[in-house]
């Protein structure tokens, strides 16, 4: 490795305040966008790549990678707050961080969001960096086989993230895998479970009207049916209001275990996989290993 070339690239991006004014701008805007349910990080790279016509190459870069990273996080804002991922990498952050917002914690859920995506972020760069060969040659050696194990290992995460419940997380696997079969077959191209009379259907469903149709859906009907016994009662029972404030600090136990973090790294490394399996197989890791699982 040239590590004269890598100082100099270092050095061009931190001299340049535009640069840094392009990613935090950038970043904010993902954060934006990312917050807005359905509106993934990658289509607000696409929504937003006209406003780097007429820049520089490295500032445009850097705007770009700023919306990209500043939407993987805006993804857990409508995830905690209204139980609906703005991304599909936040489909796992609704499990725990909803919960934390009825409890009234919604400012440290956040918190910890931030500090694990800025984490995150921080360790993919620095392995992106030095070790991108090496990982390269490594998910390149993933043959079917490998695929095959890792499809298993993700399977096995739902009998740790079920809790006392296994047969419920069971048919809710089932039911995922059901719909995952409509569509066209993706190695022979052969419609599977549709008539000709509905070609809607040949794109299969797509995974984040799927999570907002399964999580903000059922919320609102929750949130109805919760607001209409509200009415019914002469007085509502008194209730913790949720903080949305950020925290100064994270929890101690957020930065424990760091090789956690390592596992987005290699999954999404992985070609055919992303962030939606890092996730779960991270959440189903970090449940595993947790002294209080529940």
């Amino acid at each position: 490795m040239d590590f004269s070339l890598l100082l100099s690239s270092y050095a061009t991006v931190w001299s340049n305040p535009e640069v840094l004014l392009m990613t935090f701008i950038g970043a904010l805007g993902g954060v934006l966008l990312g917050a807005i349910p359905g509106m993934t990080a990658t289509m607000g790279v696409a929504l937003l790549i006209p406003f780097s016509f007429g820049m520089d190459l490295i500032p445009s870069i850097g705007l770009l990678l700023g919306i990209y990273c500043g939407g993987m996080y805006g993804g857990s804002i409508s995830a905690i707050l209204i139980h609906a991922p703005g991304t599909p990498a936040a489909a796992a952050t609704l499990l725990d961080g909803y919960p934390m917002c009825k409890k009234g914690q919604a400012g440290k859920a956040l918190s910890v969001a931030m500090f694990a995506s800025f984490c995150g972020g921080v360790i993919g760069a620095l392995v992106m960096t030095f070790l991108s060969p090496l990982v390269a040659d490594m998910a390149m050696n993933f043959g079917p086989g490998e695929m095959f194990m890792l499809a298993v290992f993700g399977l096995s995460v739902i009998v740790a993230i079920s809790g006392k419940s296994v047969a419920k997380g069971l048919i809710s696997a089932f039911f995922g895998m059901l719909l995952c079969t409509v569509g066209l077959d993706p190695t022979n191209g052969i419609p599977r479970f549709i008539t000709t009379k509905q070609t809607g259907l040949l794109d299969g469903f797509q995974f984040i009207p799927t999570l907002i149709g399964l999580f903000a859906v059922s919320e609102v009907i929750a949130g109805l049916s919760a607001s209409s016994a509200a009415k019914s009662m002469s007085r509502s029972p008194t209730r913790r209001s949720p903080t949305c404030c950020l925290t100064g600090r994270p929890s101690r136990r957020s930065a424990q275990h760091p090789l956690r973090r390592l596992i987005g790294t290699f999954i999404g490394a992985i070609p055919g996989a992303g962030g939606d399996i890092a996730v779960f197989v991270s959440y189903g890791a970090s449940k595993s290993a947790s002294k209080h699982p529940e």
